[in-house]
Order: C-alpha cells, then structure tokens, then sequence
C-alpha cells in the first residue's frame, strides 16, 4: 500500500448547501460529479460530499451520530496573516467559529471552525515545516 489519502468523504445533511460553503465560500474547485454527491479536487486529494443517510448506508452503519467525530481536518497555510484571512473567509461562507485564531502550544499559529454539519477544520500555520504538497 502506497501511503496516501486519496479521498475524503464527508456525510452531510444537504449537498447542495455543503457544495455551496466548499465551492462558493471557500473557493474550492468542484469536479463534474454525479447527482446526490459532489467532488472537490484539492492537490491530489479529492473532498466528497454525499447525503448522509445515503454514505451510512453505502458503509453498511448507522446515520445516526452526534458530538466530536473522533477526527477534525486542517488546512495549512503560509503564514500567520493566512489563517486570519481564511478563518475570516470560513466564517462569511458559514462556518462556525470553534476555537478563535491563536497562538498554539506547539508553537504554531491556529484556529478551529465547523462546517454546516459539524465536520472541524483547523486552519493552522507551522513554523516548523510545510505540510502537503508545494503549491
């Protein structure tokens, strides 16, 4: 197994208002896709967004399902002015501030929103090193 993440799939309640939060707010470039779910492509890695009920069922598990996801996602930046910016642009779009822009104790520079379903993000910039592919 080569070590990748090739995609990742979110379960939302509305497609269409996650396509618009994606595409629309945060500017991320949506793929042709197929009615009911809708692709992202994001520098090698796709997002895809599919009716909750509808990926549980695919899994073969329950929809139901509250409180911390055991996961949250990042976005990286270049810069401390980068994660104001996109957390600023998360929440227009709207997102849900979770934790405010801040100094983090790993040395670092972050914040957390939600998505409309609840899905965390961490915008973050890393002093240390560059996570994810050189743009």
């Amino acid at each position: 197994m080569k070590p990748r993440i090739s995609m990742i799939a979110l379960a939302v309640a509305d497609v269409q208002r996650s396509v618009a939060f994606y595409h629309d707010g945060l500017g991320f470039p949506k793929m042709d896709s197929p009615p009911g779910v809708a692709f992202f492509n994001l520098n090698g890695t796709w997002l895809g967004l599919s009716e909750r009920e509808a990926l549980a069922e695919d899994a073969t598990v329950s929809a139901e399902g509250s409180g911390y996801n055991n996961f949250s996602l990042a976005h990286n930046v270049a810069s401390k002015e980068e994660v104001d910016a996109v957390f600023a642009q998360a929440l227009k779009a709207g997102a849900k501030a979770v934790k405010p822009v801040q100094e983090a104790s790993w040395g670092g520079y972050h914040g957390y929103v939600s998505d409309p379903d609840g899905h965390l993000w961490e915008i973050a910039y890393n002093p240390y090193f560059w996570i994810g592919p050189k743009d």
